[in-house]
């Protein structure tokens, strides 16, 4: 059987976040198609990660900056390795090549990293966004080496895709573009969905260990929330996601209506009780796990631009989508006591989730991109010169960076 080793920067979490369901999805996927999924990482484990041994993988605890990972994988000797996010690319990428060196080298960006950092930075910094900000953060060009160091990147959303082709140049052929990979909803289900009567109350969710996440509530609380309340003096908001910090706590008021709840025990169930999902996203990158949880639970949302962004692919979005404040609330309370625009932006959802995050529509193409990849493989790394004049200053520098510390650790 062929073997895959995916190094993860965190163990998996498909209940906290979008980035574990993501995971979760590419692990089935070549467990699909045969392969011995080996997951290695340096974090710690919580109470909330995935019992991986139970989906018959293999686990192993690694450690950074260590000779004894080149003993792991030279006996492992995996036919792919899978970097989740490109700072593990980063610490483990030299040793794979040194030790492995005809391994297929897959980079899963989640997002682009360097995108969801400046776009945080300059918000924080109170100054206009734009690619040339992008460009000279030092993020960037760390995020950018890595994509080049490896063999094939997934990219997860359209803008992204767009942003490096057209902005960084980078050659198509080491870029894929997979979004995340959902069964079809059937019409038995749709059907089966709790009605626009049968819920009630507004809801936002998301992991606040994210950044983006926390900043939304605070939003929803300051700004949207009371504009909301002002037309529906009765309405409540739950407030849901992983991680509660006190800080995020310390919105709740009950009085308002605003009602922090935490983690979710089911995504499914908070869903498909309520009746519009709000999510004022104002910085962040790539493409959002709540906004497709919504559509497959029937559930229409208000967002941002960038809440949408690099979602739609030519589609109607499950909702509304508005930046100002004032239009914003108006789109809120417009879903949320009228029930043909609330169907209509169901059903837009649906067609949309169907269209664009049907797994079949992926994985086969997939597969044979690996195939053909594994087979023409010293081909591909001659067609990507600049990669590898990347791989071969970073065997240098971090190699000898890494040696040194693991020396001094001795």
């Amino acid at each position: 059987m062929r073997k895959i080793l995916i190094i993860g920067f965190v163990w998996v979490e498909p209940k906290s976040s979008a980035a574990g369901s993501r995971m979760m999805q590419l692990i089935k996927l070549f467990q699909q198609n045969n392969y011995q999924v080996y997951f290695a990482t340096t974090a710690t484990e919580t109470s909330f990660s995935n019992d991986l041994e139970l989906h018959n993988i293999i686990t192993q605890k690694i450690e950074l900056n260590s000779d004894t990972f080149d003993g792991y994988i030279t006996e492992l000797n995996p036919d792919i390795v899978l970097f989740d996010r490109f700072m593990v690319e980063e610490q483990f990428g030299w040793r794979v090549s040194k030790n492995c060196p005809n391994a297929l080298k897959i980079l899963d960006t989640e997002d682009l990293h360097c995108l969801r950092k400046t776009r945080q930075e300059a918000f924080k910094k109170k100054i206009t966004y734009n690619i040339a900000y992008l460009k000279t953060a030092d993020i960037t060009k760390r995020e950018i080496a890595s994509i080049y160091r490896c063999d094939v990147s997934l990219i997860i959303s359209t803008y992204e895709m767009k942003l490096l082709e057209e902005e960084f140049n980078i050659d198509t052929r080491i870029l894929y573009y997979m979004p995340f990979l959902l069964n079809k909803l059937s019409n038995k289900e749709i059907q089966n969905l709790p009605k626009f009567e049968e819920r009630q109350h507004f809801m936002t969710i998301g992991n606040f260990l994210h950044e983006p996440n926390y900043n939304m509530a605070l939003y929803l609380k300051e700004i949207i929330w009371p504009l909301i309340r002002k037309q529906l003096p009765k309405a409540v908001l739950h407030v849901y996601g992983a991680y509660t910090s006190q800080k995020v706590q310390q919105l709740h008021n009950s009085k308002a209506g605003f009602l922090v709840k935490g983690r979710a025990e089911s995504v499914t169930e908070v869903m498909q009780q309520a009746r519009v999902c709000l999510a004022p996203i104002r910085f962040g990158a790539g493409i959002k796990g709540k906004f497709t949880d919504a559509m497959q639970n029937g559930l229409p949302n208000v967002t941002t631009t960038i809440g949408a962004e690099g979602m739609q692919n030519g589609f109607k979005w499950g909702g509304y989508i508005e930046d100002n404040p004032e239009l914003f609330t108006q789109r809120a309370v417009a879903l949320y006591i009228q029930e043909n625009s609330w169907k209509v932006a169901q059903q837009n959802g649906f067609k949309l989730l169907n269209s664009v995050y049907d797994k079949e529509m992926y994985s086969n193409d997939f597969t044979a991109l690996i195939a053909m990849l594994q087979e023409k493989l010293e081909r591909h790394r001659d067609q990507n010169f600049i990669g590898s004049m990347l791989q071969h200053h970073a065997l240098q520098s971090t190699k000898y960076l890494s040696k040194w510390i693991a020396a001094k650790n001795k």
